[in-house]
């Protein structure tokens, strides 16, 4: 796989607490020159992208990172996105409700933001990092099950990132019109080709001007 098929599969990532307008604006610009899927950015910068880069195509997160915040939050979040121009929407779900063994409420929770991203994609994080087997085999089925886009397998701010070990196991037990995005620590030419091997439609990194210049 060149080097150019591999940039089409990536989410151009920058969702640093501390990214300025300067880094975000230098993200867009590699995109646009490599022509990455998205640029995946905080909420806060998704109106000004859109003002400056309106064929960019913009992907945000929600309830990021932790997951935890209240279902209506996360569907605020989210109307304020696609208002300001996003075209895809990475929701982190609420590990305690897994924890819990609360497993309605995460369906419920990502079915409600589905209804909002109609028309939209949506890709739903469970953080696999803090999941044992059992429970990441029971999210596959719920959110093939609430009609979600992706299944992703990390915020890349837990304790660990995406390995090939889970998308074998996601792959194994998602919906066939569920996609699979890696995220977390992907960072070299060889990594990314080993995940879009095994299916990963999606790779959220932050190298891709790296990737392309070298």
């Amino acid at each position: 796989m060149n080097t150019s098929e591999i940039l089409q599969h990536i989410d151009h990532t920058q969702l640093k607490a501390f990214a300025s307008w300067e880094d975000i604006d230098r993200l867009c610009a590699e995109a646009c020159k490599y022509h990455t899927a998205s640029v995946c950015v905080p909420p806060c910068y998704i109106k000004r992208i859109h003002d400056k880069y309106p064929e960019l195509n913009i992907c945000t997160v929600v309830g990021f990172p932790l997951g935890y915040s209240v279902t209506e939050a996360k569907e605020a979040e989210t109307r304020k996105a696609v208002e300001d121009g996003a075209n895809e929407v990475d929701m982190v779900i609420n590990i305690s409700d897994v924890k819990n063994g609360d497993y309605d409420a995460v369906l419920e929770e990502i079915r409600a933001l589905r209804r909002l991203t109609e028309g939209k994609i949506l890709k739903v994080i469970i953080e696999t990092c803090y999941l044992t087997e059992e429970e990441k085999i029971k999210l596959c089925g719920i959110v093939t099950e609430a009609g979600a886009d992706y299944i992703k397998t990390s915020t890349g701010f837990g304790t660990a990132g995406a390995t090939l070990d889970d998308i074998r196991l996601f792959k194994e037990h998602i919906g066939p019109e569920v996609k699979m995005k890696a995220a977390g620590g992907i960072r070299t030419k060889e990594d990314m080709e080993a995940y879009l091997a095994l299916g990963c439609e999606r790779i959220g990194s932050s190298s891709a001007g790296k990737l392309a210049e070298e």
